[in-house]
Parts: structure tokens; sequence; C-alpha cells
């Protein structure tokens, strides 16, 4: 490929690029690449030379939004070598962070997180996602969801973005802060509160966050931990029909459920992860 066809080529890749700046200074920016990389001066032609010219060029629309953007990055883009994990089941996605933290992600629901994450906490959201974070005094836990900022040290609770972008953010165990982009404002959730961003308006409500199970059938807590914890309970036939009166936290963790079951009724159990059973005997 001859000079004039391979700077040609090179220009037309250049204004493909996406469009941070005024097309003047794109047309600035490239002048001065060119006069770099294609100098009049008159020497013997080497080959090398627009190879290196471009690879330059491609190193540029590689970091594009820093060679056509001097300003520094905007806080809202707070992931920047970005981890994705979405959930495209229909069954809940089970996740351990890089911190220990635990994620449970409902279907089609998506979280984003840097590489550095176990000492820069922050994380996005897109849909129902629910935490359970480790505990870290000096690294705090931040969630970003559409405009709101969750803070946290070490708790558990669910951030959900509704279609209509409607943020709720509901408080199981713990404390966590809310704020909103470009207000001062700050709400401290304690257990059992929720936050609602909806409409550029907050507002903070009470939940129940347990479930009372009053003189159930254990079939029927078998039941409720296949639903919600994606787990088979098999139980001995002669204690199905055994009465239970308990309060569970919506968001308890199973293990420490299932103990509590093999307490009350004297049964051994066993928690079989591959197979995703647990088996009382």
């Amino acid at each position: 490929m001859d000079k004039e066809k391979l700077e040609e080529e090179l220009k037309k890749i250049w204004n493909e690029t996406p469009h941070s700046n005024s097309e003047n200074t794109k047309e600035a920016s490239w002048e001065e690449f060119r006069s770099k990389a294609f100098a009049s001066k008159k020497r013997m032609f080497k080959p090398w030379r627009y190879a290196a010219a471009a690879a330059v060029l491609l190193f540029v629309l590689i970091g594009t939004g820093i060679y056509f953007n001097n300003e520094p990055l905007s806080e809202t883009h707070l992931v920047v070598a970005k981890n994705v994990i979405e959930n495209q089941t229909s069954k809940i996605k089970y996740v351990v962070l890089p911190d220990s933290s635990k994620v449970e992600l409902s279907p089609n629901a998506k979280i984003i997180y840097g590489d550095n994450f176990a000492l820069n906490r922050k994380i996005e959201v897109d849909g129902l996602v629910y935490f359970k974070v480790t505990k870290d005094k000096q690294h705090p836990f931040q969630v970003f969801c559409n405009e709101t900022t969750t803070t946290v040290l070490g708790t558990s609770f669910i951030v959900n973005e509704t279609e209509d972008e409607k943020v709720t953010v509901e408080l199981f165990e713990g404390s966590v802060q809310m704020n909103i982009k470009g207000q001062d404002q700050k709400w401290v959730l304690k257990p059992g509160e929720k936050f609602i961003y909806a409409n550029q308006t907050a507002s903070v409500e009470e939940f129940n966050r347990f479930i009372d199970f009053e003189n159930e059938k254990l079939a029927v807590i078998g039941k409720y931990i296949e639903e919600n914890y994606g787990y088979k309970v098999v139980i001995p036939q002669d204690y199905l029909n055994q009465k239970i009166t308990i309060r569970i936290n919506k968001k308890e963790d199973l293990k420490t459920i299932v103990q509590l079951i093999s307490e009350m009724y004297n049964l051994n159990f066993e928690i079989n992860e591959n197979l995703k059973q647990i088996t009382f005997q």
C-alpha cells in the first residue's frame, strides 16, 4: 500500500472513533499525528515506518477516551477495568466476590466491578441483587445503581432497579448509608427499613424482613428452602407432617436454618453442594 493510500485509510479509521470532543479538536489532533507520522522529508521508503504509524494509531484508538478527552474521568465511571457477571438463567446465580462477599443475582440481573475490587470495593448493579458483605472498615463497600449510592461496612441487603429506573434498597442486617448523585442529603437505614428512589424523589419505609411459620408442617419449610435457596430438601417420611413454629429472616444463611431444624428434631443432615441437595436423617 503506497503512502497516500495508507494515509487515507488511517484517517478514515481515525474519524470513525467516538466523538468525545468537537470536530475541530479531532481534526487538529489528526493533523498533529499526521505531521509526525507522515513527515514530508525526502528519504528512502521504509515500510516499517508506516507499520509503526499504524501501531501508534491502534494504541490511540484503544485509549480513545484518554486521547480525545483530557478532562478527568467522571465520578460516574467508577469501574474502569471491568468484570461483568450476568445471570442469563431462570434461577438465582450465586457469586463470591474477590473480598469474599456473597452475591445472589436474580434472573436477568448484572453486576460490574473492577480488577482491584478487594482494595476498591465499588460495584455497579442492574436488576435485583442481594449482597452479604464481608466486613472491612478500611475499604467501604459501595453499590452504584442508577443515581443512588449505597455505602456499607458489613451487612446484608437487597438492591433492585426496575425497568422504569426505580431503585429500592432493603436492609436485612447491619447499617447502610444512602446518597443520591448531586445531593448533599444522606439517609442511614436500620434493619427492616427500605430506601426508595423514583422520579427523583427519595423516601424511607419499613418492610417485613421476616417470614413467620406458625404451626406449619416441616414439609412446608422444606418447600420454602427449595424455592428461595435452590436446594432440594429430603426429609424422612415420618417427619414430613411434624408441626413447627418458627420466624426466619428472609435472607438468613441457609446453614443456620438447616442447623436449627436439625436441633429441633434431633436430626442429622448432609449438604451436597454438587447436587444442591440437603438430606435430613
